[in-house]
């Protein structure tokens, strides 16, 4: 009797499964604490960017109640560099919500997960699969892409994302599952393997074809457009956005505010600066520098670049240095430079201050 989809998968993936910091060695249960922080990383950011940063939070918190009773500073300051901050803010609340209503213990249903902060369909489908065996296919860009492939979904990206979760699910390992999740289950296998095939070997570019357990049923690779799989509406660009950040230097120290809870970069750390729009004006933006006595503001040359998922920001940077005792305005404040690596500074503010400090 042929073997199935599912089996091949499984079959290969038990022989090729990629080793993760994040994933048990075959045969183990996973540790949900794990599998989330990695789902809530993994979210727009790749595998080898995620890897050291995973590493620091599960040595500094290594399990959910430890990082619930961590302070949200801690948590964003540890996240700085990685990107979407709302991720690190969702992060801290939702391990504040299991260690506070669920005793420390993630719930193990779809549903129950669901109800966490940060926790969306998605990722609540990959820690449900993963962590407790529940017979749910997650589907994320690299699954997108092997079904997409296989099964030549000619519907455009995001309209055919209904289609093809209904596909993907057909690739499930068979099995059933008790209310706690079966052990035996190898749903959270079968996703892993999709995502591994979608990262190793179904890759957007030059896929290795040869190599596929699922080769000879792909429709796409008789025809030879596999890398035209997934379709995708055009983007469209962002409008480029441009704005004035101010890097005031005290001695050995630099000015800085933290951003607002909510927007974008919310509740990180950055040097003063403009609004940043489309119809950025200079004089404009100058009006708007740190309210400091008698300084005088030296526009450095060239500009700091950045893009952002929704537009390129563009940003001039303006510097200045006051004397030893000045204050800080009201919501700002002096941290010296030497520790600013201790700070939760997004990329984009890391780039500036370089640039105005002449780094």
């Amino acid at each position: 009797m042929p073997v199935g989809r599912p089996e091949r998968l499984l079959q290969w993936y038990d022989r090729h499964r990629r080793r993760l910091p994040w994933r048990p060695l075959g045969g183990e249960r996973a540790d949900p604490y794990r599998v989330w922080l990695s789902e809530i990383m993994l979210q727009q950011t790749g595998v080898k960017t995620v890897g050291p940063y995973f590493e620091k939070f599960v040595a500094r918190w290594p399990d959910v109640d430890a990082l619930g009773a961590a302070s949200l500073d801690d948590v964003m300051r540890m996240w700085a560099g990685l990107g979407y901050y709302s991720r690190a803010r969702n992060l801290h609340a939702c391990a504040v919500a299991v260690r506070r209503d669920h005793g420390g213990i993630f719930p193990d249903t779809e549903e129950g997960l669901r109800a966490l902060p940060g926790i969306g369909p998605y990722t609540a489908s990959a820690i449900a699969a993963i962590a407790f065996g529940r017979r749910t296919m997650p589907v994320d860009g690299n699954i997108e892409r092997v079904v997409s492939r296989l099964y030549v979904v000619e519907e455009p990206l995001p309209q055919a994302k209904p289609l093809i979760q209904r596909l993907a699910a057909t690739l499930l390992a068979e099995g059933t599952t008790s209310h706690a999740g079966d052990v035996g289950s190898r749903a959270g296998d079968s996703a892993q393997a999709l995502m591994d095939l979608g990262s190793t070997l179904c890759t957007p570019k030059k896929p290795a074809c040869a190599l596929c357990p699922l080769n000879e049923d792909c429709l796409a690779r008789p025809r030879g457009d596999q890398e035209t799989f997934p379709r995708k509406a055009p983007k469209k660009a962002g409008e480029l956005r441009r704005g004035a950040a101010f890097v005031v230097r005290r001695g050995d120290e630099v000015l800085v505010r933290t951003r607002p809870e909510k927007g974008l970069l919310g509740g990180m750390t950055e040097v003063p600066t403009s609004d940043w729009l489309a119809g950025h004006n200079d004089r404009t933006a100058l009006k708007q520098a740190p309210a400091l006595k008698g300084v005088a503001w030296h526009r450095r040359a060239g500009v700091v670049t950045h893009v952002f998922t929704h537009f390129p920001l563009e940003l001039v940077v303006h510097t200045a240095e006051v004397p030893a005792r000045t204050r800080a305005p009201g919501d700002m404040r002096w941290v010296p430079i030497a520790t600013l690596k201790n700070e939760a500074l997004p990329n984009v503010m890391r780039k500036v201050i370089a640039h105005g400090l002449g780094k």
